[in-house]
């Protein structure tokens, strides 16, 4: 069905009224009257509108402060915005914003209250990011006139912007919308109409999972947030992130998603409605996952759930030495974190040359830390001596720390814990550095699994801070409490998981990942809209496809399989696209094409 023609114009809007001065209302106001737009805020609350001039006023301040204003463009800024608490205020308005709460009740009322009030040409636009914007369209009188216009919170902070069409809506109102956008220096990306557009559409569905995750105690809020920022180097934690947005808001955004998708993945997790009707909202109501100084308060106090410090009180044992076991990047970027905090490492690998080889990376990588002033050269020679080159696992006779970094494949895996369980000491930890294996499956392939625990790094091993501790049914107390405490010593962060596919980070991002692909599969939106959105709203330092294209096709699709097969759900099913470019050849960067096209070096 095409869309209506309208003599809706294309001239600039210059006067915008924004119904609803909550925080989003307000922050949409700053920036559309220090873009130079007259600017009319409504609200029923007198209060609200109080606050909004408030919250201007000290912004605006700051801004003069940190001398991105002056006192001139203060002033002018002020005298674009007023407040009111009568619709009819918005009489003249070119551009209407509605922001109100997500309720269909609430926004249809402002809209057929609207269609009364202002000019038949004047563009409707609703803040939405979980209704229908066809429902609210539809019960226009001028339903071509009526968009999505979804902006990200803090608004004067983040560039991104949804410009969400309905098949009702006129092309000239969405010209005239993406233009004022483009004004006020966001990043305007057009998306259909379904439940949490892009941006949210992703983001929400890992929220939730995150939330599952927490609920079945799989590991703690703290351990969830540390590993998805210091993992995927995310700026807050999902549960953090879900306190920030509001419980209740994102428990209506799932339902109204799953209403439409019916993906299991998108069915909010029973702890996100127990939270909400209990009252705990997140940091507006002063507790949600976490708890706040005050409600309005980022500040996070201690409650019951705060893990004590100072360790499991378990007594661990004594680590000098460490083997790692591997000649790839990930191998020699431990054995060089080892070395860095003062271990003795054995690198061993099937052939002296390939072990001579990683330890020259190292010295290479070393040499690169030196050239930035990082550390000294005597500090990075004295670390290469402590790395031991060796052609032979027998070498690893007296470590007290065996690791093994080779390839992602069960039986390599086995077989060589069966070679540590053969040639190391007892009483030495062996290791997994699996990223989706099954630790206990290693553990069994030795006579001794109670000694078998996973330590999951991220790559690159010296950058990134991240490590997953991975107990089996059967690790010892003492093997756990060593292995942190080894971690923290070589200046990781440990976090405490069980032993079941994707562990934290994994189980998490995949998903997302996969569903970003379906939505390019059906045509929602493209690459480059998706990588945009993800970055812009969600503050991620690579879009989704940006990331697979580097992580790996073929890796990525291996680990979706792995999920699907442990979790048994539909939603974690691989996404045809994902399978058909892999089996095409197109892995990525590292053969110059996956979802994009590379250069070859």
């Amino acid at each position: 069905m095409a869309a209506p023609q309208s003599d809706l114009p294309l001239s600039p809007l210059k006067t915008v009224a924004v119904v609803g001065l909550g925080t989003m209302g307000t922050g949409i106001a700053e920036v559309l009257a220090r873009a130079g737009r007259e600017v009319v805020g409504i609200d029923i609350s007198e209060a609200a509108a109080v606050q909004a001039v408030t919250a201007l006023e000290a912004s605006t301040a700051r801004a003069v402060r940190r001398e991105r204003l002056t006192e001139q463009e203060r002033a002018d800024v002020l005298a674009r915005f007023r407040t009111s608490t009568d619709l009819a205020a918005a009489a003249d308005a070119d551009l209407v914003i509605e922001v109100t709460p997500e309720s269909y009740d609430i926004k249809q009322q402002v809209f057929r209250a609207l269609d009364g009030i202002v000019r038949p040409d004047t563009v409707l636009a609703t803040g939405t990011n979980a209704l229908s914007v066809t429902r609210l369209a539809a019960d226009s009188a001028h339903p071509e006139r009526v968009l999505g216009l979804h902006f990200f919170n803090p608004a004067p902070a983040m560039k991104l912007v949804e410009v969400v069409s309905s098949v009702l809506t006129a092309p000239a109102a969405v010209g005239a919308v993406t233009n004022l956008a483009l004004d006020l220096g966001k990043e305007p990306v057009a998306v259909g109409d379904r439940p949490g557009f892009v941006a949210d559409g992703l983001l929400f569905g890992y929220l939730n999972q995150a939330a599952a995750m927490y609920e079945a105690k799989y590991a703690s809020r703290e351990d969830i947030d540390a590993a998805m920022r210091l993992g995927c180097g995310l700026p807050m934690g999902p549960l953090a992130l879900l306190d920030l947005i509001g419980v209740d808001t994102a428990r209506t955004v799932l339902e109204a998603m799953y209403a439409e998708s019916r993906d299991r993945l998108h069915a909010p997790a029973p702890i996100l409605k127990q939270l909400s009707e209990a009252g705990l909202t997140g940091r507006k109501s002063g507790r949600g996952f976490y708890s706040y100084e005050a409600p309005g308060s980022a500040s996070v106090v201690r409650d019951a759930l705060t893990p004590l410090s100072g360790g499991t009180g378990t007594p661990g044992r004594p680590v000098r030495s460490v083997g790692v076991a591997g000649s790839g990047t990930m191998a020699s970027g431990i054995a060089e974190v080892f070395a860095k905090a003062g271990h003795e490492v054995v690198l061993a690998a099937r052939s002296e040359e390939k072990a001579q080889a990683a330890k020259a990376r190292i010295g290479k990588s070393l040499a690169r830390s030196v050239d930035k002033g990082r550390m000294t050269a005597e500090a990075a020679a004295s670390t290469l001596d402590l790395i031991t080159p060796s052609g032979s696992y027998d070498s690893f006779a007296e470590v007290d720390l065996a690791l093994e970094a080779v390839a992602e494949d069960l039986e390599v895996k086995q077989q060589l814990f069966a070679v540590f369980d053969k040639v190391c000491k007892p009483g030495a930890i062996l290791a997994t550095t699996t990223s989706s294996l099954p630790v206990v499956a290693c553990a069994r392939a030795t006579s001794r699994p109670q000694d078998v625990i996973g330590m999951h790094f991220f790559n690159p091993a010296p950058a990134m801070k991240l490590v997953e501790v991975v107990q089996t049914v059967l690790t010892a107390d003492d093997v756990h409490a060593t292995v942190r405490e080894l971690c923290e010593k070589i200046r990781k962060h440990p976090v405490d998981c069980g032993d079941r596919a994707g562990f934290i980070v994994n189980a998490l991002l995949f998903p997302y990942l996969n569903n970003a692909v379906k939505m390019v599969q059906e045509h929602y939106a493209t690459l480059d809209d998706i990588d945009a959105a993800m970055k812009l709203g969600g503050g991620y330092p690579m879009g989704p496809f940006e990331l697979l294209d580097v992580v790996g096709l073929d890796v990525s699709l291996a680990i979706e399989k792995v999920l699907h097969r442990e979790f048994r759900d539909p939603g974690l099913a691989p996404a045809p696209l994902l399978e058909h470019l892999v089996a095409a050849g197109c892995l990525g960067r590292k053969t110059g094409r996956g979802f994009r096209e590379y250069a070859r070096r």
